[in-house]
């Protein structure tokens, strides 16, 4: 925990829509009106279903899928395949639900899930996150620019503190991020050669040969199924689109298109230091588009699909020759993380990457899938001040949380004070080519808001903690994110938020078992990554003239399997209160303060391997009569104090050196 009697001197989305009622269990077919269940099914390694012989993967997995439906006694038909051992197959005149239901029960099958659809995280549509824009005079902004990247400062305290991280590295190209989304637009300048090639993982629906079924390409929008061209199509539904009974789009909200991917992408890897836009959280790290959403959202067999592409393993004989380090999902649906997610989750975590997804924005509701998943590094979202922001889901899933934009003002027609600003189009529906003045970014009118900007945020700073360190296993960067993150602010006039009871929650003081271990610090990510991260902590947490103090290095964070080699114990300024500490070498030092004031020390670790980090501090010491208390319990310093670097430096009459911005 932070300790209040010592200041820092240097040291170095839209809301998820829940599944569309019916239509997450049985969509309606374009053919005729019958409900289509959906089911991902994985056979048993020993199954006798799986086809072993030479056979192109199409007529495989249909195969697989006959077999299956003569021991059912069901006519299914095959989809794609997700793995060699799982796949998706179709039924008609049934839910889901009771396909997979009547599936699991066969001894060949290890699983059978429906196979639900995801939606984007997206905007809660108050008239506070509108969207629709405004001409004139009302475009713009916003003035705090990119505030979420800087260092925190006043009543911005849940800043990520990425300009100091960038004194430590920009990152590197060879280190790729992974952005399963809508899709990307490539003709964005700020994204110019950032971007890899990717692939598009958004199927359609096919009848009982399976041949594409006429209109199911509206769904795509680019006219095929899985192909080599993730570009973003937009994935906005009409007004009639949704109205129209028994239409593919029936029950669909009614929405301009997000450009949602191209929003994501900017935030992880937009061109930075360059002159122009926006700077990305990743810098010098690619981006691999996947697209895996479209209208109406994305089944959860193309998203599993393309994340399994991603991270490089080969579906249906579609190999990634850019494999990525890290996942981000800015999406989800339903609660419960399902046996389909864990089992991908599991085989990608396997070969050492990082999977990122956002909470959802459901008003303080359960965490969605995939975040509530083990394995992944689940986001919640944060106002500008530090607590929960209003639409945040919540829950002890979480690992940690980030700036996710906030207006401060209630009134569509005042400007947004705190989205996040990113890269987008113009377009309402259809993409606006560049070159017809279709990039833009978004600004404090056309705001971006939500979990789904939290997730890359920290998916960018995962990131830079491979360009420090590549060896990193997925289970070492989350306890590593969670180490260096900076205490919750405790906010008066607001009750700490409490575990999901089924009722909205809106602002609320974050705790570590509703948001996650605390607040996202790049800066002391990437320190942690390259290792050792300095935390001096002191007990008693209120020092007392004439009483001893003790000074610890207990809550100093260092990469598993690495040893503290050495430590070193300066004090840098006595302030007339304190002479000598007791020890300079040893892992705590102490002193007794002889009056009341402030005095200066100075830690710096080293580890095994010639890593070391250093910290200063500086202690408060009350008067022996002042009541201020000598608790006894002590805690570690945390990186929120750096609004004091200025007051800290000039009392000392020593300029820190400022870390490297854009």
């Amino acid at each position: 925990m932070s300790n209040p009697a010592m200041k820092l001197i240097a040291t170095l989305a839209l809301s998820l829509i829940a599944p569309l009622g019916a239509q997450a269990q049985a969509v309606k077919s374009t053919t005729g009106g019958a409900s289509t269940a959906r089911v991902i099914v994985k056979y048993k390694s020993d199954s006798t279903l799986l086809r072993k012989q030479i056979l192109a993967a199409g007529e495989r997995q249909a195969a697989q899928a006959q077999a299956l439906g003569a021991r059912v006694g069901l006519p299914l038909r095959a989809g794609q395949g997700i793995s060699e051992r799982s796949q998706v197959v179709f039924a008609t005149g049934m839910t889901s639900e009771a396909l997979a239901a009547r599936l699991a029960g066969e001894k060949d099958v290890e699983y059978a899930v429906p196979d639900r659809r995801k939606k984007r995280a997206a905007a809660p549509n108050d008239p506070l996150y509108d969207t629709a824009g405004a001409p004139g005079a009302t475009s713009g902004g916003p003035v705090a620019g990119q505030w979420y990247l800087r260092a925190p400062s006043g009543s911005v305290r849940s800043a990520i503190n990425a300009e100091a991280a960038w004194d430590i590295t920009t990152g590197r190209s060879s280190v790729v991020v992974a952005v399963l989304d809508t899709g990307v637009r490539f003709d964005h300048p700020d994204l110019a050669g950032k971007l890899l090639p990717g692939y598009d993982f958004v199927d359609v629906d096919r009848d009982l040969n399976a041949n594409p079924i006429p209109g199911s390409f509206l769904t795509a929008k680019d006219g095929d199924g899985y192909d080599d061209d993730p570009s973003d199509q937009g994935d906005g539904v009409t007004d009639a689109e949704a109205n129209d009974v028994g239409g593919l789009f029936e029950g669909c909200p009614a929405e301009f298109s997000s450009w949602h991917g191209t929003q994501v992408s900017g935030i992880i890897g937009a061109a930075t230091n360059n002159g122009t836009g926006m700077a990305g959280v990743g810098r010098k790290v690619r981006v691999l588009p996947v697209r895996v959403l479209a209208k109406c959202g994305g089944w959860d067999s193309d998203i599993l699909a393309g994340m399994r592409w991603a991270a490089g393993l080969t579906v249906n004989n579609i190999a990634n020759p850019n494999p990525a380090k890290v996942l981000n999902l800015s999406l989800g649906g339903g609660t419960t993380c399902t046996r389909a997610y864990r089992d991908v989750v599991s085989e990608i975590n396997a070969l050492g990457v990082v999977i990122v997804a956002s909470a959802g924005n459901g008003n303080g509701h359960a965490v969605s899938e995939p975040a509530s998943c083990d394995g992944v590094i689940g986001v919640g979202g944060l106002r500008h001040e530090g607590n929960k922001v209003g639409y945040s889901d919540i829950g002890p899933e979480l690992t940690i949380s980030a700036p996710a934009g906030n207006c401060v003002n209630e009134l569509a027609s005042q400007p947004c004070l705190y989205p996040i600003l990113t890269t987008s189009n113009r377009g309402d529906f259809d993409p606006v080519l560049h070159t017809g003045g279709g990039s833009i970014y978004t600004d404090a009118f056309n705001v971006t808001v939500g979990t789904s900007f939290s997730a890359p945020l920290v998916a960018g700073t995962a990131a830079l903690m491979f360009s420090v360190n590549s060896t990193l296993p997925p289970a070492e960067v989350r306890r590593l994110l969670m180490a260096s993150a900076r205490d919750f602010p405790a906010l008066a006039g607001l009750d700490a938020c409490v575990a999901p009871n089924g009722a909205e929650q809106l602002d609320c003081n974050c705790t570590t078992s509703t948001c996650g271990a605390g607040m996202l610090d790049t800066a002391s990510a990437v320190t942690a990554a390259k290792g050792p991260l300095v935390r001096i902590g002191a007990t008693p947490s209120q020092p007392v003239a004439g009483s001893a103090l003790t000074l610890t290095s207990s809550q100093t964070v260092l990469i598993s399997g690495r040893s503290v080699a050495s430590y070193r114990w300066t004090l840098v300024d006595g302030g007339g209160i304190v002479t000598a500490l007791s020890s300079t070498t040893g892992a705590t030092a102490s002193a007794t303060p002889s009056g009341s004031g402030i005095f200066v020390v100075s830690l710096t670790v080293t580890d095994n391997t010639g890593a070391s980090d250093a910290q200063t501090v500086e202690v408060s010491v009350d008067p022996a009569s002042g009541g201020g208390g000598g608790g006894s319990g002590g805690g570690a310093l945390g990186l929120g104090w750096l609004a004091a670097l200025l007051a800290a430096a000039v009392a000392l009459a020593r300029r820190p050196r400022p870390a490297r911005g854009h």
